[in-house]
């Protein structure tokens, strides 16, 4: 093979295995990356919905995952999400962020994109409120 043909193969290659390796998010969706660690999370996910809290009644019922459901640690229901995930909650309204831990599956209410334990919704708005928008972000799996 002449220089020249093995330079283009070379850079034909290059070319293909850099475009395959290139991701794509949209925003609600994830897919696995190469590194994980927590400025590169094993799982890339960014979504934007509505955040609400677990009632007192599941405090003490078990979780998706095995655990028992406690309203003061910082944990949520996410519908997909693997268990042991950890994401961050911002609402948009004012900025407040919480770093919670997935362990549970929800939430089963049209609209809404993760339940938050109490003690995390209310470290992010006043539990009086019910729903706030928020933002999901995951920083470690």
């Amino acid at each position: 093979m002449s220089l020249s043909l093995k330079s283009l193969l070379i850079l034909f290659v290059v070319i293909t295995v850099s475009a395959c390796s290139q991701q794509s998010t949209q925003s609600g969706r994830y897919a696995a990356t190469n590194a994980s660690s927590p400025s590169h999370p094993s799982v890339s996910y960014h979504a934007k919905g509505k955040a609400s809290y677990y009632a007192d009644k599941y405090h003490g019922r078990k979780t998706a995952n095995g655990e028992r459901f406690n309203q003061r640690a910082k944990t949520a229901a996410h519908k997909k999400l693997p268990f042991g995930t950890w994401v961050r909650v911002t609402n948009v309204n004012n900025g407040k962020t919480v770093i919670v831990r997935v362990n549970d599956r929800g939430p089963f209410v049209k609209g809404r994109i993760i339940d938050l334990s109490k003690s995390a919704f209310a470290a992010i708005a006043n539990p009086r409120v019910g729903v706030v928008d928020v933002v999901v972000e995951v920083i470690h799996h």
